[in-house]
């Protein structure tokens, strides 16, 4: 089983690693489901890990019908994460009719490789998941992170199955979103999946010994004082509980 955490920063991909993960994606912007994460950070990742590194390629949050000007920034991002030394890229482009927006992402895929290509849940938002599903096996990508098109791979598992009985070993269809610890083993066993993709943290506490409380860089009532990291610990049990299944 491999298991890939998607992670909200360098420093979380480090966690990650600690706990057994086999696959990072590295983000920012997690509560927008993630955006394309800084060059830098990129670069720190690749020089401390010794796991599989996949990028985000995804210039804003909101919907995935993107502009000229938003296609050419995924591009030049692609670019980004080949010279810095990713070993993937995770991106998806829809039409304005909900279907795969073949053209652009056919254009993606050739940029990217010998890169590995995960299309992300854009997928979920697709009309026909199935037509989906065929068009994005026709660009020769890898694989596909979905929900099943719910709010939650466990709520999606039905679809997840069907995606991954109807795709014959063509693309790996990857379940995620609200996979956890108390869960995944019962995912696992309806879907048939051999990769999973999780999201676990704690909040990291702030040490700054003064705190304006009147100022917010977020949104208000959000605090400034503590942020989300990988929880190391949290994987690794992760990680025993399915391998022990």
């Amino acid at each position: 089983m491999i298991i890939e955490a998607c992670v909200n920063s360098a420093v979380s991909a480090i966690e990650a690693q600690k706990g057994g993960a086999d696959r990072v994606e590295l983000c920012e912007n997690l509560h927008d489901g993630g955006t394309t994460p800084s060059a830098g950070s990129i670069r720190f990742a690749r020089k401390n890990l010794n796991i599989s590194l996949f990028v985000m390629i995804r210039p804003r949050g909101g919907d995935f019908l993107y502009s000229e000007a938003e296609f050419n920034i995924m591009q030049e991002d692609i670019r980004v994460a080949k010279k810095t030394g990713a070993d993937g890229v995770v991106f998806g482009i829809l039409l304005p009719d909900g279907t795969v927006d073949v053209k652009r992402m056919n254009m993606l895929v050739k940029l990217a490789r010998p890169m590995g290509i995960t299309c992300h849940r854009a997928f979920d938002m697709a009309a026909d998941p199935f037509r989906a599903m065929e068009d994005l096996i026709g660009t020769g990508i890898d694989r596909i992170l979905t929900s099943g098109q719910q709010p939650s791979a466990i709520q999606g598992a039905g679809l997840i199955r069907d995606l991954i009985l109807k795709s014959a070993n063509r693309i790996i269809i990857m379940p995620g979103c609200g996979v956890k610890e108390h869960n995944a083993i019962q995912l696992i066993e309806t879907t048939g999946a051999k990769e999973v993709h999780i999201h676990l943290d704690k909040q990291a506490n702030s040490h700054m010994q003064f705190r304006q409380s009147s100022v917010y860089m977020g949104k208000p009532g959000q605090s400034e004082f503590d942020h989300p990291v990988a929880d190391w610990e949290r994987i690794k049990e992760f990680r025993l509980r399915i391998d022990g299944a």
